[in-house]
């Protein structure tokens, strides 16, 4: 008899394991009712876990660290903005036009739109250099609510001139171009509406942060251009340098930047509603401590498996050993994500010529007739680099039983292998019909993927 011994992947733990691995058993008594499951658990033997109670957690106290003050935090708007640099003023022309449904009047038929004048003084005023305010101050007059008059909140005299300096050099190449999106969505999101003041620290927030992601979009476009990997790596902004920024655009706009109003925070935190962007916000510090529990298993097990591998792959050994024993016949290996890492690791670290017990030399392994890895990286690490027990470029070796590897094309974390071990590795696609992350445990929900893997079974 056949056994089958299912590894599971990262993150599982015992119920969740015995609810898949009653499912896989269910999926293999319809299509081959001769085959034998045998369990191979290690999560909770193995997986991460914080071992000291989570004391590495920052407490979070009244205040927000040394470099800021205590005071109400708006920095919920300029997550947003990061990820819309438009997101606040579309917001303002939605309250404007509100306005105007409640009774405001409108611009006289054939006078100027007063938009079209704000829309050009943007355009104007963006383009003037922002390295010094324009009496040749540092431009902090007016502070903002998240000002403090104590010296370690960045504003340190020159050394906070300096660091907006330098910010306002590095995005002076995008301001116009900022400047002149602002522009044009001031026109076509306001043209039309009574004018409502307030608009000045909206649009230099605007500009600030539209001017941000199009040098950092250039940097990447100018890294792959040159070989790099164009990877979008934040430009280090201080955000006390990024606020005397905007102070300054706001002042020769004419209006003051006094921080995010009451109206834009509560548009903010109605924002925050929306579960993408609910990462963003305070709540995320207040139960950080029950949010990273629950994330150890994913990604604390990568990790783990990365320092201390060899538990895994030992226990993966064992469980061959138990089918081997209770049965004569071949064993296969059906490992998900993580579990076909480990198994991979196993074997392509193996010498068979090693004594027994040392370099994955333990003669039970012969028994492995093949390895069914679902949703693996596998193929992934070894292009990067990054297998434990085989480099880049080394082949598998001889010993190594045969491949199958199943993936979904929706499924970020499945790879193909049949390209990097051209002859050693035989990939099956399969469609799942589901979107990622979900596709990424769905395979053992589906039925097309047993029958396949049915045939292939000795």
């Amino acid at each position: 008899m056949t056994s089958v011994v299912f590894v599971h992947g990262t993150g599982v733990r015992e119920k969740a394991y015995e609810r898949r691995f009653a499912r896989v058993s269910r999926a293999f008594a319809r299509v081959r009712p001769d085959i034998r499951v045998v369990r191979c658990f290690w999560g909770d033997a193995h997986g991460a876990r914080l071992g000291l109670g989570g004391v590495s957690l920052p407490v979070r106290g009244k205040d927000r660290g040394f470099g800021a003050d205590d005071t109400d935090d708006p920095l919920a708007l300029w997550s947003l903005l990061e990820a819309d640099p438009l997101a606040e003023l579309h917001a303002f022309a939605e309250a404007a036009a509100a306005d105007e449904a409640g009774g405001g009047s409108g611009f006289a038929l054939g006078r100027r739109d007063p938009w079209e004048g704000i829309a050009e003084h943007v355009r104007d005023q963006a383009r003037e250099p922002l390295a010094e305010g324009d009496d040749g101050s540092d431009g902090t007059g007016g502070s903002d609510s998240s000002d403090s008059s104590d010296d370690t909140d960045g504003s340190d005299g020159d050394g906070a001139l300096e660091g907006a300096r330098q910010l306002a050099a590095e995005l002076a190449p995008f301001t116009g171009e900022a400047a002149d999106r602002v522009a044009g969505a001031i026109s076509l999101a306001l043209g039309g509406v009574p004018y409502v003041p307030g608009i000045e620290p909206v649009a230099a927030r605007a500009v600030l942060a539209l001017a941000l992601c199009l040098a950092e979009d250039d940097e990447a476009e100018g890294d792959a251009a040159g070989g790099g990997d164009g990877a979008d790596e934040p430009l280090p902004v201080d955000g006390a340098d990024r606020d005397i920024l905007v102070r300054r655009l706001a002042d020769r706009l004419g209006g003051t930047d006094r921080g995010a109003t009451g109206t834009a925070l509560k548009w903010t935190g109605g924002r925050l509603a929306t579960p993408f962007l609910w990462p963003m916000s305070s709540a995320v510090r207040r139960t950080r401590g029950r949010l990273t529990g629950a994330a150890v298993p994913a990604g604390g097990d990568i990790l783990r498996y990365q320092a201390r591998g060899e538990a895994i792959r030992a226990a993966i050994v064992e469980a061959v050993r138990t089918a081997a024993e209770a049965d004569p016949g071949p064993v296969v290996l059906l490992a998900h994500s993580l579990g076909g890492i480990a198994c991979v690791d196993l074997f392509a670290g193996r010498n068979p010529e090693a004594a027994e017990g040392a370099g994955g030399a333990d003669p039970v392994l012969d028994r492995v007739a093949l390895l069914a890895t679902v949703g693996s990286q596998a193929p992934f690490l070894y292009e990067l680099d990054a297998l434990t027990a085989l480099g880049r470029g080394e082949p598998l070796p001889a010993a190594f039983p045969r491949w199958l590897n199943f993936y979904d094309e929706r499924d970020l974390l499945g790879f193909v292998g049949s390209r990097v071990f051209p002859g050693r590795v035989t990939d099956v696609r399969v469609d799942t019909r589901q979107p990622f992350p979900r596709a990424h445990s769905a395979y053992f929900a589906h039925r097309p993927l047993y029958k396949r893997l049915a045939a292939e079974l000795p």
